[in-house]
């Protein structure tokens, strides 16, 4: 009995040795063309991002689930679309009720759960339940319904986007200085229409919209904290993991995202004015993480992921006039935008020990596909509540034939629906004035410059059926039947069965 103990033992450690860590680096309003790699007439250069796609695979038609920050979170981590909550349109701020639910499997809870250390570093922007209300809180107290209730061991970071206050430094569920102070945007001298996050603070709130905000924390380092937090935990797991225990860090960057605010080393390089020298500190800090693995000789077992939450900032159209830098790529728009440019963003993995150097994947995939190719990887089975829009790209990861994705539905800030499936993407109409549908192929016209809806009514009609289904039946995905989390919403408005 004894034997077959150590037998057993031995074989788990010997399994679970051999399964990857797993570092995904996740970027706020990084378009498709602010990738060096993706973008010949790049104004900036992005070294070790372009490493990544020297190194590893490169995913040239990779989405977003949404086309802003805290639904495109969701997707990322749950495998399922955030509409399908009773988020239907926009974001979140710092606080509220979690948007994942305690009962739903995330990347952070399935990795853990199967025998790996998780960490969150970064921007959460899911909702946190702070102790007390603003302008009466207990920070003795502890934050809950947070990063550390959804699968993740360790936590340090922010709640949310800057602009949405409670602005601290967390560790685990305690800010280490309270916000106890308040402060609200100031002019930004770095870039311009902008705006800055930066002593002086003051004891009370001056407007009812003033920002809750420690005494310690300034915009400018984020970038640096959460990459010497990220580092700083990878230290404590490195002897772990070259002897069985795997990683799992999601480290979550507030850039290029305003505020624009480049340290000093980086400003007066590239030709692209605050926001390219955003990105190249941006691309700095990825390397840092690199390099980590390089000293610690786990690059080779090691996946590293690289995305970006949703396309370009508005401030795209500035930098094609003042700089003739696109990025959003050929697409067409930006943030927010159920076009291409709102959520083909730039989207890498490496994993040298299993993906060929330099290949690329060049059909659709979505960032809720992560939860199943993960699975797949570990040879396991999602149940049927979990991951409903999550369709593994294992085989395609690793060099193998692998099937096009099953279709995909995009999302606008403002409620409207697109599906993609193939070459084909048709955008529905909404309440809106003027929405009708529009029918684009992307294999001839990535732009989106040519409605077909005309030409194709067919394809229209098949496509039209294929959304309906995947909203009606609560996934994408084969399997039992789910139900969203609320009854028909006013956004699908081309559904004639609103009941």
């Amino acid at each position: 009995m004894f034997r077959l103990l150590i037998l057993s033992l031995f074989c788990a450690t010997s399994a679970l040795a051999d399964n990857p860590n797993v570092i995904l680096i996740y970027v706020d309003d990084m378009g498709y063309g602010d990738a060096s790699c993706l973008n010949p007439k790049s104004k900036f250069q992005t070294p070790n991002i372009d490493r990544l796609a020297k190194e590893g695979m490169s995913f040239t038609d990779g989405h977003s689930s949404d086309t802003v920050c805290t639904p495109s979170r969701y997707g990322l981590l749950t495998g399922r679309y955030s509409w399908r909550t009773t988020m239907k349109r926009g974001v979140m701020g710092a606080e509220g009720a979690c948007l994942i639910a305690d009962d739903r499997m995330t990347l952070a809870s399935f990795l853990r759960d199967n025998g790996y250390a998780t960490a969150m570093v970064g921007k959460w922007h899911l909702g946190m339940d702070f102790p007390g209300v603003k302008g009466n809180r207990d920070w003795s107290k502890p934050t809950v319904d947070m990063p550390l209730d959804k699968g993740f061991d360790y936590f340090w970071g922010i709640p949310a986007s800057m602009n949405y206050g409670v602005l601290a430094w967390f560790e685990g569920r305690m800010a280490k200085v309270p916000p106890i102070l308040f402060t609200r945007k100031k002019p930004n001298q770095i870039a311009d229409e902008d705006y800055r996050i930066k002593p002086p603070y003051q004891a009370n709130p001056v407007k009812p919209n003033d920002l809750e905000v420690a005494q310690d924390f300034i915009d400018i380092d984020c970038l640096n904290r959460f990459t010497e937090q990220a580092i700083k935990w990878l230290d404590g797991q490195a002897a772990a993991a070259r002897n069985g225990k795997p990683f799992m860090l999601y480290l979550s960057h507030t850039s290029p995202h305003k505020p624009v605010i480049p340290l000093k080393r980086f400003r007066g390089k590239g030709s692209a004015g605050a926001y390219g020298e955003f990105m190249m500190e941006t691309d700095w800090q990825v390397g840092r993480v690199l390099d980590w693995l390089d000293k610690n000789k786990l690059t080779d077992n090691t996946i590293v992921v690289f995305t970006s939450d949703n396309g370009p900032e508005n401030t795209w159209r500035r930098r094609i006039e003042e700089f003739n830098h696109h990025s959003n790529g050929v697409y067409r728009e930006g943030k927010r935008s159920i076009y291409e440019g709102g959520h083909r963003v730039p989207f890498f993995v490496r994993w040298p020990n299993k993906v060929k150097a330099g290949s690329k994947w060049s059909f659709p995939v979505c960032q809720t596909d992560f939860l199943a190719t993960f699975a797949d990887m570990l040879g396991k089975k999602l149940p049927d509540n979990s991951g409903e829009d999550s369709v593994s790209f294992y085989r395609a990861l690793i060099g193998q034939v692998a099937p096009q994705r099953l279709a995909m539905i995009h999302h606008g800030m403002r409620g409207r629906y697109a599906v993609r499936e193939g070459k084909w993407k048709l955008i529905m109409e909404s309440g809106r004035k003027n929405s009708k549908m529009e029918l684009y192929n992307l294999s001839t016209d990535p732009g989106e410059d040519s409605n077909l809806i005309m030409k194709h009514p067919d394809v229209a009609k098949r496509l039209g059926k294929r959304i309906t289904e995947i909203v009606q039946n609560g996934r994408t995905t084969p399997g039992r039947p789910q139900k969203n989390d609320t009854a028909f919403w006013s956004d699908l408005y081309w559904m004639k069965d609103r009941d």
